[in-house]
């Protein structure tokens, strides 16, 4: 079946923005793209997150509750990482492109700073990342989850960060969007260099479809823990 994808950019010489049509993409979907936020419509159908199977590949480690939390709770070797699961009122859930792997998309998430709690941590990386700040959280997974870098990533984040970490321990959070979607800036708070290009709201189903294959299994393991929420 062939595709087409619809590019709408602002023309600073025109009123109506510029359309480019390219025939079999690789993204079969519409980007509408603007100056200071971006949205992706994805046609696609929605999968039962409760039909997903756990993967034998991801690390569980028990936290006190979810109220309290003990930083070497955590896997050794793994960088303390916060993933966030945002949903809108249609339980469609957040993604992004990312801007240096082609065709990636994924849920927010960011590095845990020394003495932060996750949740504060979350709140935070949602700002940095999406510019978000009207959200509200629902739930919390009640276990660290855990992947991998694939060598060429390891090596790249360990240029860039200065430690060799293994991979990734990462407490998720779900989280309500509760503003208008005009909030949303993929330029972020300007505290950080902009990591997205695209965003859209998504099913399950297409969560998995679009992320990395390394990041699977852990995405497959929080679309079951927070599957009552998203039904």
């Amino acid at each position: 079946m062939a595709f087409c994808r619809s590019v709408f950019s602002h023309s600073p010489s025109a009123s109506l923005p510029i359309v480019s049509i390219f025939s079999k993409s690789a993204l079969p979907f519409l980007i509408y793209r603007h100056k200071l936020s971006k949205f992706t419509k994805l046609p696609f159908i929605y999968q039962n997150p409760q039909s997903y199977t756990h993967s034998a590949i991801i690390s569980r480690t028990l936290c006190l509750s979810s109220t309290s939390f003990s930083m070497e709770s955590a896997p050794e070797g793994y960088r303390r990482n916060v993933g966030i699961c945002l949903i809108n009122p249609s339980k469609k859930i957040f993604a992004a492109s990312r801007l240096d792997i082609p065709n990636a998309w994924q849920m927010p998430q960011g590095g845990i700073d020394e003495n932060e709690d996750p949740k504060i941590a979350a709140i935070r990386e949602l700002k940095e990342e999406t510019g978000i700040i009207s959200a509200e959280i629902l739930a919390e997974a009640p276990y660290w989850l855990t992947y991998d870098f694939p060598p060429e990533v390891r090596e790249k984040l360990k240029r860039q960060w200065g430690s060799d970490w293994k991979g990734q321990a990462q407490k998720w959070f779900l989280l309500k969007f509760t503003g208008k979607e005009e909030e949303i800036n993929l330029l972020g708070d300007g505290t950080e260099k902009p990591e997205f290009g695209e965003w859209s709201w998504m099913s399950p189903g297409q969560i998995l479809d679009h992320a990395v294959d390394f990041k699977k299994p852990v995405y497959k393991e929080v679309l079951t823990v927070f599957a009552p929420y998203l039904e």
